[in-house]
Order: C-alpha cells, then sequence, then structure tokens
C-alpha cells in the first residue's frame, strides 16, 4: 500500500473507532479498538502523515518515538504506598502516571479536544526491557497501570528488519490484536504530496525523468547508501532557503541529504542544468506572449529531455503565480469575516477608535490561542496573520483619516477592502493570460503532441493549479483537457477491447 492509501485507510479507521450510537457511546469499544501498525521502509513520510490525519479530522495528535524512552519513563516510576487487605497494612509497589499517557492528558487539557491520536514511532525497535511494556501497550492499550484514555485511537509505526538492525519482530497473540498496513515507497503518491507543500521544483523536475533515484536503500563497499522521501523533502527546504540567502547549492550540500553517491552526483548537475535552463527559455517572454522566433527554435529542436526539463519550469512559473493568487484570495476571504464583526463596532451608537483597536487585540490573542491549542491548520496560520495585518493596516489609515467619525472611518475600510478584491481579481485575469499564451506557445510548436499532453496532465495534478482553476477556468486548459484526456481514455479503452478480441480469438 502506497502513503497515501495508508493515510486515508488511517482516517477511515479513526472514522469508525470514534463513532458513537445513540446512547453516546463508542460503536466499537475500547477493548476492540484494535491499535493501527505501519510498517515501512524509514523516509516514506508515516510521521508526517500523521499530523496531517490530526489537522484534517480535527483530532489532537501526541506523537512519541519509543527509542527516546525507558521502562521508567514509559510506564512511570516506582513508589512505595500503604494498602489494607483484610485488617493487615501492606507496603506495595505503585507506579507514577506514564510520561506518555500524562502527555495525553496535557493535550486534552491545553487543545481542549477530548479525542485523538496516540502515535508511537519505532515501536518494534524498543530496547529489551521495554518490549514486554509494548507488547503490552498494543494488546491492552495502557502502559503499566494507566490505561489510554478513552476517544483515543492508537496507531504505531515501524521499519522491516531489513532495514533496522535492532527491530523485533512480534508475537502471534500480538499479531492478532491489531491492524497491520505494510507501506511503500511511490513517486506518483509522493508528487501529490511535492506539489501540495511546494517541494523544489528542480527535485519534481529531476524525479520525473528519474523515478528511479526516488527511493533507495543499498549496501556497498564503503556502507550504507540511502535515499528517502524525507530526503528530498529536506533538502527541498534548504534549497530554497540558499537560493533565498544567495548561497550557492552545492554537491557536497546535496550528499548531507542524499546520502547516495551517484544519485547525489546526478542530481548536482541535474541542478546546474535545470537553473541554466531557466535562464535560455526565457519563461516570462512566453508567459507575456512576445517570446522570439530564435528561442522558440531553441526549444523545438532541443532534445526530449530537455523539452520536459522547460515543460516543468514552465509549469513552476505557472503554479507559483496560481499559488500566490489562491493564497492572496483566502486572505481576502479571512480578513472580510473580521470586517464583519468589525462592522458592528463602527455602526454601534458610542463608537470610538479605542474600540475597534480592542477588537483587533482581541482577534490576535484570539488567534495565539488557536495557534498554540493546535486549532488551526498550519498552511493556514501565515493567512489569518496577513489578515490581521492588514485588518491593523485599514483601521489605522481610516483612524487618521476620519478620526472617531464612524461612518467616513468604516467608509475609508471599505474603500480599501474593495481596493484589495479589485486587485485580486485583476491578478486572476492577468495569470489567466498568462496560461493562454502558455497553452497558444505549446500548441503553435508541438500542436496536441506529447508536450501538451503532459502540461495538462501536470496542471491537473497540481494541488495549486487545480484550486486555481476552479475558481477562474481557463478556456484552452478546459478545452485540452476534454480532447487530450478524452482520447487517452478512448485509446485505453480501445486496446483493452482489442486484448479481449484476442483472447476471445484463442478460445
Amino acid at each position: 500500500m502506497n502513503i497515501y492509501d495508508a493515510k486515508q485507510e488511517i482516517k477511515n479507521t479513526l472514522k469508525i473507532y470514534l463513532k458513537k450510537n445513540e446512547f453516546g457511546e463508542y460503536a466499537i469499544s475500547r477493548v476492540k479498538q484494535r491499535p493501527v501498525l505501519l510498517i515501512g521502509a524509514p523516509g516514506l513520510g508515516k510521521t508526517a502523515i500523521m499530523s496531517q490525519i490530526a489537522e484534517e479530522t480535527g483530532v489532537a495528535l501526541v506523537s512519541y518515538s519509543i527509542t527516546h524512552h525507558t521502562r521508567q519513563s514509559a510506564i512511570g516510576l516506582p513508589f512505595i504506598n500503604d494498602r489494607i487487605y483484610g485488617d493487615t497494612c501492606y507496603k506495595i509497589t505503585e507506579y507514577t502516571m506514564s510520561e506518555i499517557i500524562a502527555s495525553v492528558y496535557e493535550t486534552m487539557e491545553q487543545t481542549g479536544k477530548k479525542e485523538g491520536i496516540l502515535f508511537i514511532d519505532e515501536i518494534n525497535c524498543a530496547s529489551e526491557t521495554l518490549a514486554p511494556t509494548m507488547l503490552q501497550f498494543l494488546q491492552l492499550k495502557q502502559f503499566g497501570q494507566h490505561k489510554v484514555p478513552e476517544g483515543w485511537v492508537v496507531v504505531a509505526a515501524g521499519n522491516p528488519p531489513e532495514y533496522n538492525k535492532s527491530v523485533k519482530e512480534f508475537d502471534t497473540v500480538t499479531l492478532d490484536r491489531i491492524k497491520m498496513i505494510h507501506v511503500e515507497a511511490n513517486y506518483k503518491v509522493w508528487k501529490k504530496y511535492a506539489y501540495e507543500y511546494r517541494v523544489h521544483n528542480a527535485i519534481i523536475s529531476y524525479l520525473d525523468i528519474n523515478e528511479n533515484n526516488f527511493y533507495k536503500v543499498e549496501n556497498t563497499v564503503d556502507g550504507k547508501e540511502i535515499v528517502t522521501a524525507r530526503g528530498w523533502d529536506d533538502l527541498s527546504q534548504v534549497i530554497n532557503l540558499y537560493e533565498e540567502s544567495d548561497i550557492p547549492v552545492t554537491k557536497s550540500l546535496i550528499l548531507q541529504y542524499i546520502q547516495h553517491k551517484d544519485v547525489a552526483t546526478h542530481f548536482a548537475n541535474y541542478y546546474d542544468l535545470y537553473n541554466k535552463y531557466k535562464k535560455d527559455y526565457h519563461i516570462d517572454d512566453i508567459l507575456a506572449g512576445t517570446i522570439n522566433q530564435k528561442d522558440r527554435d531553441k526549444i523545438v529542436n532541443a532534445p526530449f529531455d530537455e523539452r520536459l526539463s522547460f515543460l516543468s519550469i514552465l509549469l513552476e512559473k505557472i503554479a507559483s503565480l496560481m499559488y500566490g493568487a489562491t493564497r492572496s484570495e483566502h486572505t481576502t476571504q479571512i480578513l472580510f469575516t473580521y470586517l464583519k464583526e468589525l462592522k458592528k463596532i463602527y455602526t454601534s451608537d458610542a463608537f470610538r477608535y479605542e474600540k475597534a483597536r480592542d477588537y483587533l487585540q482581541q482577534a490576535e490573542d484570539l488567534l495565539q490561542e488557536n495557534i498554540e491549542g493546535k486549532k488551526i491548520d498550519k498552511k493556514e496560520i501565515d493567512n489569518y496573520k496577513l489578515a490581521l495585518f492588514l485588518l491593523r493596516s485599514f483601521i489605522e489609515s481610516a483612524n487618521v483619516k476620519a478620526g472617531d467619525d464612524a461612518e467616513k472611518a468604516f467608509e475609508e475600510i471599505k474603500s480599501a477592502f474593495a481596493a484589495r478584491v479589485e486587485e485580486d481579481e485583476q491578478t486572476a485575469k492577468d495569470i489567466n493570460h498568462s496560461l493562454d499564451n502558455a497553452f497558444n506557445f505549446i500548441s503553435a510548436i508541438f500542436g496536441l503532441g506529447q508536450e501538451m499532453i503532459i502540461f495538462v496532465t501536470e496542471l491537473t495534478y497540481n494541488y495549486h493549479c487545480v484550486r486555481f482553476l476552479a475558481e477562474h477556468p481557463n478556456q484552452y486548459y478546459t478545452q485540452y483537457n476534454k480532447e487530450l484526456l478524452f482520447d487517452q481514455k478512448e485509446a485505453a479503452l480501445l486496446t483493452d477491447m482489442k486484448k479481449l478480441d484476442e483472447m476471445m480469438a484463442e478460445l
């Protein structure tokens, strides 16, 4: 199973485990809720999807790597207590609350969420002293004497033995009490994530051409060499920051993340070539519809791999514009919700500027509280911060121009907001015009060939492009999407029918 399907399976499990009957009780009792165990090679994103699931489903998340724990921190520290059995007082050993279970309760207090996911990573790599505790945890959902609270779903992850010498196999009794999901590397699935989280386009472009280099774990005479999804993701963030800071991206830097000499060298060479193509192909001129014949001929006569890189660079520019536009529009929508509340203050009988300023402070405090309580999607935080920044500038500007004249002040705010809406609309029109020019350029030099199919397919595959085009349809995208994808489906259907005819002829 790929990581996306595993993520969906866990979301489905969460939905079922948290479903309640007419009496408000969980439909599947706590005892019958099998923990989910993800088994897969390192660096596939098993840990990353847990944060995504928690954010998307609105539940809390507590995450621990069991290799960082001792038996004492997992089950609690022993202490002596007095107990009376019959008429006799005995000294008995009890335990303080498990650090892990305590974190669950602490998270419930901080977030106000009573349901969540308890994620234990590297569970099959626990030390010898912790191994029995892990079996107890998977079988009974408790650490020592302390149970996982109701409403909390247990998910664990581990590596296959070929990737980690510390792996310990679970016995049959334990396996019979868990939901086992085996996860495998899949570039096509990771690519969707890469587009959504804006992984550096040189990496996506490289892996489109060299998909076999997406994931490798090899034993060589020089030791183990690895390339993982996590490595590409982390490298992407570093490359972006290096480029922003005008620091050269070198092979030695790439080797720190892509720990495979051949792949790192290959990508380092491609990265340099990719940047050369960005300079050579004048993408801005193509989007403006002003590219000259010499540059057109250069693209037409380029080898196919180079044309793929050109298309990737063109798509990167378009996707970046669309991402910026949808983000700005979403910020404007958030700003509008604040303005609706602000209007009540400006239309009240006893308006004063201080009241508007107090509302702004309350909104900022609430946002900070929601961030700390993890009640807001990480991807949305910057949009909310920008919306409040704009709101503050609107209020202060209106105060300078109108003072405590409530009607005039709010008209100033409305005018500033209207200007932003108009700017968003114009930006969307400009982007669609640029996309028109891109389609016209590709159509003029490649027709409806493989290049056009790739261009349309990647626009459809890219999360940010799809979001933009859903709000701002483009005539050429709609036209070519219908023509090309219909032709592909029809061709696939004809191929299947031909195979069926051949099979029937053999009978």
